[in-house]
């Protein structure tokens, strides 16, 4: 197992006012994504747990391209990986920002 942390400062705020979501399994080739709205608007965070091991600069580029693209101010991503590649990060990160957008909880 691997531990990895990034943190990012962004452009805004997510939108939607839902505080917490959850997408994806924990499976192989999969990951599960909790996005909780728990930071300031200004940062973002991402903490990974992956059972593949030395992959860091392709996670740092995966959600490097996903901050930009996204600017979740405000949401502390945690994620669950069972060994996804780097297109299957990125959709379901963009599930999480669209869930918490979502109206509701």
């Amino acid at each position: 197992m691997e531990d990895l942390s990034f943190r990012h400062p962004v452009r805004a705020r997510a939108d939607g006012a839902r505080r917490s979501a959850i997408v994806g399994i924990v499976a192989s080739g999969n990951l599960e994504v909790l996005v909780e709205r728990v930071l300031p608007d200004a940062e973002c965070a991402i903490d990974i747990k992956t059972a593949a091991v030395g992959f860091g600069e392709v996670w740092r580029a995966v959600i490097g391209d996903f901050v930009e693209r996204y600017s979740p101010g405000g949401l502390k991503f945690s994620i669950n990986d069972g060994g996804a590649r780097p297109d299957t990060v990125s959709l379901r990160l963009a599930q999480a920002v669209r869930s918490i957008a979502e109206n509701g909880q």
